[in-house]
């Protein structure tokens, strides 16, 4: 069994703090700002995807590793087919019979 302990997880805090940051920042577009509706959910996904973004590279450790540039390139091709299968779904129930 590999010994892991290399000291105080730095990078780890920061991300955990710097997510924190992001959904109190959505929380409070949500509850205290007087912005249109479109404007708060555009800025609360925005938050959301950046948020995603970072939890990938900070906790998944996306980069990291052998196959770094291979995991990158998998995590966007599931993005893609997630985004076809949201967008087809949504076109087949709109204009289908």
């Amino acid at each position: 069994m590999d010994n892991h302990t290399k000291g105080f997880p730095k990078s780890q805090v920061f991300g955990f703090v710097l997510s924190l940051v992001l959904t109190f920042a959505a929380l409070f577009v949500a509850l205290k700002t007087s912005l249109s509706f479109n404007t708060i959910i555009w800025i609360i996904g925005t938050l959301a995807i950046v948020q995603a973004g970072l939890q990938l590279f900070m906790f998944m450790h996306l980069k990291e590793g052998e196959d770094g540039n291979s995991q990158t390139i998998n995590v966007i091709y599931g993005v893609f087919i997630a985004a076809v299968t949201v967008a087809g779904s949504i076109w087949v129930m709109s204009f289908g019979m």
